[in-house]
């Protein structure tokens, strides 16, 4: 009887397991939101092969039949009411059925980009964030949606959503959602009065090549190499990672050439026999090492004092992060190497290697770009005896010297495994897998990782617009965050990589239709690459989408550039009709940001004055700009510098975009990834 039953349950369980249930792509979940007034909404899910697969919607009981094919994929549309809700939708494939409860039908909305359309809520990152959290529960038709991050050579269909999928808004969703979607989407269901969906999928530091697909780079002039590398790459992990190490030790082996830190392919800056008594100073951890002589590689040195009872004992060394890779040695020996800026640091001395007496520590620090150091906590910063509480503080002077220069060594190859900043990887993995599913439109805020390549940032910030429309079939409103004023402010006019970039984001939204710009000049902060001011981003936004996918008549952006006229010893400036009732200063002095050159090519600060001109019914602004130090001006530039200090705004407070009239080449040009 026993055998019998046995033979019973396998044959059961066995018919269980070759049975296969419906299974959702996860975009459809409870909670979700569907965008309103749409004749083919596509939903897609796995079954059987073969199996006939009906959805019933409950707000009008239709239902719909597909089939699923051979490899068992189906998808089908369904047509979607105006805004309301909640409702059910139920799949089923005459067996079993899924019903997704608590659909809304309303305006979903995409939020993507790198660390600044990442940043949550919670957490102290943005300012009011208790009381924001505080009152979440009371915007229950704003509904969640986060990518889980991830990357792919290939496009791909697999994904995972934070949290399971969608999430109504309350104080507990909200905390680790992004912010400047947020506080957009809060507007727009505010003023449109309609349930919002949005789905954030965005990674910070990451570059705008990433977000984009393969197809987009072919028709980009200069971009050959790299379609022909991400192409070339394995498919599976494993092999990537094996393909990565191969051209990193390549990568390696050149660089020892020229690394005068090496000598024969010996590290001789990382023995203790090496003079380093012309070397300079630095306190680490947490100083910067960069004082504009550090570029691409440099190397920092302490002598330490082994005691007698440590020798031959397995010993740690504990650095703290480095920006941004390094290589580690203990007299002369390679003890440990991490790619990735800050990653914690603690590397592990065989026995065989300790000595009594005097050890020298190196560390040879690779820097991408920007600033650069180790740091850490103080009281961390150690060499440790393992298995004791016994340490040797690391704090304190140590000595650095720069060995190669910026530009001239080839890039360090990227591991294509983990590293998201690769061609297409994201866009593989954390985009198309959203396609087909209908959205209203996009927001976008990123910019400051193509910073060095601002320039270029003309041709890939529109690719990108034309990609995703190309990619969802059709032109949905795109809106985009200008950067924020960030780091030190100058005392005179100078270049600027992110004024070049500010300029490649107004072009885009100059250039291109159903596109808009929210600008941020008035709302960075000096130290912090990420303003806690998030809710001007999204009220910004808000107001772009509202004016113009929407419909309303309402002031939505600051004064444009539009033209300049050179009269005598002064240029004037004249704008588009977007002001407002007028301009003014946002301090109600004079204004400032404004400078002027002339045929010398030099910037001088300048007077700048708001001048009224009578055109019949029309009363017309411009601002005219003058400094007496230049008798025969040919341009002029307004706000343009990495964190200006300027005051333009339009009646209603909104800022003037930053501008030039000149197109003479920046500090950018000619710059490619």
């Amino acid at each position: 009887m026993k055998k019998i039953i046995s033979a019973f349950l396998l044959l059961a369980f066995g018919m269980t397991m070759g049975y296969a249930q419906v299974k959702l792509c996860p975009l459809f979940t409870d909670n979700m939101v569907l965008q309103q007034k749409n004749d083919k909404s596509p939903i897609w899910g796995e079954s059987k092969a073969g199996k006939t697969i009906t959805i019933t919607t409950s707000w009008d009981n239709a239902i719909t039949t597909t089939k699923a094919d051979e490899q068992g994929h189906w998808k089908t549309t369904v047509k979607t009411p105006s805004a309301g809700g909640p409702y059910t939708i139920t799949i089923s494939d005459g067996k079993k059925k899924t019903v997704i409860q608590n659909v809304l039908i309303g305006e979903v909305w995409l939020c993507s980009g790198q660390s600044n359309m990442e940043m949550s809520v919670g957490h102290g990152q943005v300012k009011n964030w208790k009381a924001e959290l505080s009152e979440a529960d009371s915007h229950t038709n704003i509904r969640l949606f986060t990518v889980k991050k991830t990357t792919s050579g290939k496009p791909t269909s697999t994904f995972e959503a934070e949290g399971g999928g969608w999430l109504t808004c309350n104080a507990e969703s909200l905390m680790g959602f992004s912010a400047a979607g947020y506080f957009f989407g809060r507007d727009i269901n505010k003023y449109q009065n309609v349930p919002v969906g949005l789905i954030n999928s965005s990674w910070g530091g990451t570059i705008i090549e990433a977000w984009m697909s393969l197809e987009s780079f072919k028709s980009m002039a200069g971009q050959e190499k790299n379609v022909e590398h991400v192409s070339s790459l394995p498919a599976t992990p494993e092999e990537r990672q094996k393909f990565y190490d191969d051209e990193l030790n390549q990568w390696y082996k050149e660089l020892q050439k020229t690394e005068i830190g090496y000598k024969d392919g010996v590290p001789v800056w990382a023995l203790g026999s090496t003079n380093d008594a012309d070397w300079n100073t630095m306190n680490l951890p947490g100083a910067s090492a960069n004082d504009g002589t550090i570029n691409a590689f440099w190397w920092a040195r302490r002598t330490i004092e082994i005691p007698a009872k440590w020798a031959g004992k397995d010993i740690t060394i504990n650095l703290g992060g480095v920006d941004d890779n390094d290589v580690t040695f203990f007299n002369g020996e390679v003890v440990g190497n991490t790619v990735g800026c800050w990653l914690q640091r603690n590397y592990t001395v065989p026995g065989r290697l300790v000595k009594e007496g005097k050890a020298t520590i190196a560390v040879r620090v690779h820097d991408t770009g920007g600033l650069t150091g180790i740091g850490g906590d103080k009281e961390k910063f150690t060499v440790s005896l393992n298995g004791t509480d016994e340490t040797i503080s690391l704090a304190g002077e140590w000595k650095y010297k720069p060995s190669i220069g910026i530009g001239t060594v080839a890039a360090m190859p990227a591991n294509t495994v983990m590293d998201p900043n690769v061609h297409t990887f994201l866009y593989n993995s954390m985009i198309y897998p959203l396609l087909p599913y209908t959205i209203k439109g996009a927001i976008w805020y990123q910019g400051e990782s193509n910073a060095p390549q601002a320039y270029q940032y003309r041709e890939l910030m529109p690719l990108l617009i034309k990609d995703w429309r190309n990619q969802w079939g059709y032109d949905f409103p795109f809106y985009m965050v200008q950067l924020a004023n960030y780091m030190s402010r100058k005392d005179a006019p100078s270049e600027s990589s992110w004024a070049e970039l500010r300029e490649a984001q107004l072009l885009t939204r100059q250039h291109l239709e159903n596109v808009g710009m929210a600008t941020i000049i008035d709302i960075g902060e000096a130290g912090d690459i990420h303003p806690k001011n998030k809710q001007d981003v999204g009220h910004r936004l808000a107001l772009a989408a509202r004016a113009t996918a929407y419909g309303e008549r309402i002031a939505y952006e600051g004064p444009m550039y539009q033209d300049y006229k050179i009269e005598g010893n002064t240029i004037r400036i004249q704008f588009s009709r977007n002001t407002g009732r007028g301009l003014k200063s946002s301090d109600g002095g004079n204004l400032k940001g404004f400078a002027i050159a002339g045929l010398d090519h030099k910037w001088h600060w300048a007077n700048a004055e708001i001048v009224k001109e009578q055109r019949g019914q029309w009363t017309m602004e411009s601002v005219v700009v003058s400094c007496p130090e230049v008798e025969f001006p040919v341009a002029v530039r307004y706000a343009w510098a990495d964190n200006p200090e300027c005051n333009l705004t339009n009646s209603t407070d909104l800022p003037a975009s930053p501008f030039r009239t000149d197109d003479w080449a920046g500090e950018t040009y000619g710059n490619k990834r």
